[in-house]
């Protein structure tokens, strides 16, 4: 038989992203002023037409590629010249033209600007080959340099990092990851010596060190934390330095571009990672590499924060993006996809359809959680956040890039098999998305590094009752005939509640802190989809049943009481659950040591 002949596979035709999402267009009318909403809604199908026209042409085919290192020339001069594709340049300056990370900064909405902002951004992250990497510390630095940044940096550094014009704009790298500590900074063995000469940027030191991971290695500046102060003070011995890669960093359109070691920074390899394979990230030198302090010496972490957190939601993002793309490919496919001789759909098949409904129930409790965690950030950055809210968004910020990275991954699993043969196929983009959403776990914080965040915020009690007090403020609000509906669930998270409140006393338990993030997840994604079943429910909106069932179902379905269950075991035999632990991964030898 030849290949036409026979059954031919209907392929499947993808909807436009934001008009057939499940969730953001009811959260987003809930969310935002209905002015705001009327404005930003006509871009955002506009957007969704492009994601899966133009968009996703620009990462098509032979358009994106590894980059490439040229070390040397033939003369064998040291030359590090970087070579980035076609597509990934072009994903990158479309992704500015959008106004990423432009509207932050121009704040048209306000404090909803980060809502308009990241709702792009989650259209867009499934066909744009990791471009919001580098974005994602733009932004930070943008906010580093807007918050104590001088007034030149201010006036000439800033202006292009939110540039929408992308033959003016900059984007930035983080250069904090050195091989002695990975997360932990403390280590840094990087130096910085002052110069005695004050630039126009700041007071110039020269960098001596090695950076293991540089994402965007193609970036026009980067912010690094070098060591000010002798080693024996750790973390309190950095500061913060803005560092140009190449010199002179600000140059007319028409002179030439500077060597790649203008500023004796050297590449030593490309990273050969799994995932992410587009993005550029390199092991780096910096050899008396000049730089320009931000901010007050020996204060780096407390000065680099806002790259931090501002970038662990666009990590946070990025995974519910790739779910998003994931569960729309699994969705369309169960439309045109024949079963039992070709006689039922696959979405008229109720076993099928029970596993998109899991997938989708995921979905909805990570956008509502990040979502409602970036409507915090925009709060805050807007001045218009009360000191609980101020609080809370310190809670959560870890949370949801953790919550959301554990949890999205598992989902693209789950959609890629609802495809069978045809999910595993690298053409549909379950592989390169899957491969590059596992990074998510990692960057900026794995889990347990993320808990031990949380953990050193919810010592602080005023800041753990900022949370609970809200959860339980969202519980009590719930209409009286709703809470009689939804009582089973209304009862599971007030367990979790209370079970969390009690789970950081000093000194706080050797196991607890990864628990803890999770249940501390559960709660913060069911209260947010909480609060839209309450709104759906007051407003008469016509997916209020589904609003309703779907908290229902996260609380007592998508692991509530196992991570509760969880958590109590973690405060429960802790000596005898390491010991336990030590000898079942090391042998019996390591228990007896301990």
């Amino acid at each position: 038989m030849r290949v036409e002949e026979g059954f031919q596979p209907i392929p499947y035709p993808e909807d436009n992203p934001y008009t057939s999402d499940p969730v953001l267009p009811a959260l987003l009318r809930r969310t935002l002023p209905p002015n705001a909403f009327n404005e930003i809604e006509p871009d955002l199908v506009r957007l969704g037409a492009d994601v899966i026209t133009t968009i996703r042409a620009m990462g098509s085919g032979n358009r994106v590629a590894p980059p490439s290192l040229i070390q040397y020339d033939q003369w064998g001069r040291r030359v590090d010249e970087l070579e980035t594709s076609e597509g990934w340049r072009d994903l990158k300056a479309v992704s500015q033209k959008e106004g990423l990370p432009g509207i932050f900064y121009e704040r048209k909405y306000q404090e909803h600007s980060r809502t308009y902002g990241f709702a792009k951004m989650m259209l867009m992250v499934g066909d744009s080959h990791e471009v919001f990497c580098p974005l994602s510390m733009t932004d930070g630095t943008a906010r580093v340099i807007e918050l104590i940044g001088n007034k030149e940096m201010k006036e000439k550094i800033l202006p292009r990092l939110i540039s929408r014009d992308p033959s003016f704009a900059f984007t930035s790298g983080q250069w904090m990851t050195e091989r002695p500590g990975g997360s932990d900074v403390s280590q840094t063995e990087t130096t910085a010596t002052s110069t005695g000469k004050t630039n126009p940027f700041g007071p110039q030191y020269t960098l001596n060190g090695f950076k293991w991971f540089s994402s965007a290695t193609d970036s026009h500046i980067s912010v690094a934390l070098a060591r000010t102060g002798p080693p024996t003070a750790g973390s309190r011995g950095l500061s913060l330095f803005l560092v140009p890669l190449r010199l002179p960093l600000l140059r007319s359109p028409t002179d030439p571009v500077p060597p790649s070691t203008s500023n004796n920074i050297f590449v030593h390899r490309m990273k050969n990672k799994i995932g992410t394979q587009i993005l550029p990230t390199a092991e780096l030198s910096l050899e008396s590499s000049e730089a320009y302090l931000i901010g007050t010496l020996n204060q780096g972490i407390k000065n680099i924060s806002p790259v931090l957190n501002i970038t662990r939601l666009w990590s946070a993002t990025a995974s519910i993006g790739g779910l998003r793309k994931c569960l729309a490919i699994a969705t369309a496919f169960a439309r045109v996809r024949k079963i039992n001789g070709q006689t039922v759909l696959l979405q008229d098949s109720p076993l099928h359809v029970s596993q998109l409904a899991s997938i989708n129930l995921t979905y909805r409790a990570l956008v509502h959680l990040t979502f409602g965690v970036v409507g915090l950030l925009g709060k805050v950055e807007c001045g218009v956040a009360s000191e609980g809210e101020e609080r809370r968004l310190r809670v959560l910020t870890p949370i949801a890039k953790a919550f959301a990275a554990e949890k999205a991954c598992h989902g693209m699993e789950e959609a890629m098999t609802a495809l069978g043969g045809a999910g595993y196929m690298e053409e549909n983009g379950f592989g390169r998305q899957i491969r590059d959403s596992l990074v998510e776990k990692i960057w900026e914080g794995t889990t347990t590094v993320l808990a031990l965040d949380l953990a050193r915020a919810a010592q602080d009690p005023k800041t753990l009752n900022a949370f609970v007090s809200w959860a339980k403020d969202v519980v009590s609000s719930c209409p009286q005939a709703l809470q009689i509906q939804m009582q089973q669930p209304l009862e599971v998270l007030n367990e979790a509640i209370v079970e969390l409140s009690g789970s950081f006393g000093r000194p706080i338990g050797t196991l607890i802190p990864r628990p803890a993030l999770m249940v501390t997840g559960y709660i913060a994604s069911s209260a947010f989809l909480l609060e839209h079943a309450i709104w759906a429910y007051t407003v008469g909106d016509a997916a209020r049943d589904t609003d309703i069932e779907v908290f229902s179902r996260w609380v007592l379905e998508g692991g509530t009481a196992a991570a509760i269950d969880d958590l109590r075991r973690a405060k429960e035999g802790t000596e005898g659950r390491v010991k336990a632990n030590l000898a079942m991964v090391f042998g019996e030898a390591a228990r007896a040591k301990l």
